[in-house]
């Protein structure tokens, strides 16, 4: 709804006519109408055709309903923070967030021309769709199922619900390519009406923009570098007594109970126990740990196809200090982002090659064509044999351990590890006692992996670990996407 105050006779009566079909603030109207040097004035976007049509047949000068059309997002709120969406900054209209931001170029129509429609036909003229970057119009086909995505998010909002979570977020993931068929973090917004989200905040990807202390599902990394560097093995054992001190500082298990002399590396990983991860970190040394972490990229940024995407905090690896190392040994006092989590994690299943996680698969050109788009590969410094190796540890951690055996698969081999982290106070320094991250991942068929899961929640209320949060949504997403998919079972 548009005005044109050089031809408006009669102000009151436009407004009392207007206000019949929709409501509008007087002031605001009377202000706009006033502008008497001005010849355009929009008063409302995105009014019904049914109104628009409506307006026009009361002929009142001055006023008119120019037709346009913006983007709809059919899901809601389904992947908003990945999908981001399209608006106005100042005059120009493009997209804002997301894939919407970060392919602009190519999903841009008639950028330049903003009063005009958003979308060009199809087959409108190919010359109108070319922009002087070069950058040829057309549409991006991801790698997101729909349903997946659903089935994710329905996870997430049951767990957040239950125990009231600060943030909470998943990823499940093609392990061997990289393409992400659902991704998603709550709180979250309705790209329909982003305005109403109420805070702005909501708009950025926590999964790509923000960084977690992840805690025990980083053992895994930890120990598959102790296996590959050859000091030790599943059945290196020790006398866990429940507490190591480093530097003068005492770190326990999580329970504060050891296990007694002839602790395996095995059992190491199946009770997530602290002191035996600080005895890898001890045989390996600070270069070996440094370099091997450092081979699983959680310094970079993965690369993944949405903007603003920030790299893991990991300066602790280059202290001086024994401690920090011992710390990163059980996922603390190292963040990283989730994207760059599942990055690492994936490796384990993958031989110990890193794919470059992404959300497009291929661009459709408007004049026909289309392009194919591939992702780069990158090693770590962990042989396959060693990715084997602790995979195979990591099943025995969900047959023999993750809700005490009961989860197990009879038909399926399947790899997991939790993870539960305190959280970083970052006004006041140090850790919160009573506010922690719960993590999970797992990948499965483990030894052929076609999926790699992460899950996280942020001060989770009334639960203490992560087992306990996560278990029972895991074991739901991969009966979903075994049975989804028709995966063939694998033992």
């Amino acid at each position: 709804l548009a005005l044109n105050p050089t031809l408006i006779k009669d102000k009151q009566k436009t407004f009392d006519e207007l206000n019949k079909i929709i409501p509008l603030d007087e002031a605001e109207f009377m202000e706009k109408a006033g502008k008497v040097d001005d010849i355009y004035e929009e008063i409302q976007v995105n009014i019904p055709l049914k109104d628009g049509d409506k307006i026009n047949e009361l002929e009142l000068p001055g006023v008119s309903t120019p037709s346009s059309k913006w983007r709809f997002y059919p899901g809601g709120t389904m992947a908003s923070q990945t999908l981001g969406f399209v608006g106005y900054k100042g005059d120009e209209l493009g997209g804002r967030y997301g894939l919407e931001r970060f392919y602009d170029a190519e999903l841009s129509r008639d950028k330049n021309s903003p009063k005009i429609n958003f979308f060009a036909e199809v087959f409108s003229n190919i010359k109108k769709n070319l922009f002087s970057s070069g950058v040829m119009a057309g549409d991006i086909i991801t790698t997101i199922e729909p349903t997946v995505e659903s089935v994710l998010e329905r996870e997430l909002n049951t767990i957040k619900a239950k125990y009231n979570a600060d943030g909470i977020g998943g990823i499940i993931m093609n392990p061997k390519t990289g393409a992400i068929y659902a991704i998603s973090a709550k709180p979250d917004f309705d790209p329909n009406n982003f305005s109403k989200a109420g805070n702005n905040n909501l708009y950025a990807n926590p999964l790509v923009e923000r960084v977690l202390e992840f805690g025990s599902i980083v053992k895994p990394l930890v120990m598959a570098a102790g296996i590959d560097a050859g000091v030790v093995n599943a059945n290196t054992s020790y006398n866990d007594t429940g507490s190591v001190i480093v530097e003068k500082k005492e770190i326990f298990n999580f329970d504060k109970k050891g296990r007694g002399p002839g602790t395996t590396m095995q059992t190491v990983l199946n009770d997530s126990l602290n002191t035996g991860m600080v005895l890898v970190y001890q045989k390996l040394g600070r270069e070996r740990m440094r370099d091997y972490m450092l081979s699983y990229g959680i310094k970079e940024k993965t690369g993944i196809d949405l903007p603003n995407e920030t790299s893991g905090l990991v300066s602790n690896l280059n202290s001086p200090r024994d401690i920090e190392y011992a710390n990163a040994a059980f996922g603390q006092g190292i963040a990283l982002t989730p994207v760059e989590m599942i990055r690492a994690l994936a490796s384990l299943g993958n031989g110990g090659v890193m794919v470059t996680p992404h959300l497009v698969e291929k661009i459709k050109y408007t004049d026909g064509r289309v392009k194919e788009i591939t992702y780069p590969t990158t090693p770590s410094k962990i042989t396959p044999e060693t990715a084997t190796e602790i995979t195979r540890m990591l099943v025995t951690v969900m047959d023999k351990s993750l809700k005490g055996g009961l989860a197990k698969f009879e038909h399926y081999s399947v790899a997991v590890k939790t993870g539960t982290a305190q959280v970083a106070n970052t006004e006041g320094g140090g850790y919160y006692e009573d506010r922690h991250t719960h993590s999970f991942f797992g990948y499965f068929p483990a030894y052929d992996p076609e999926f790699v899961i992460l899950l996280y929640a942020i001060n989770p209320k009334g639960v203490l670990y992560a087992s306990q949060t996560w278990a029972d949504p895991f074991v739901a997403l991969t009966k979903f996407l075994i049975n989804y998919y028709e995966v063939p079972p694998d033992r």
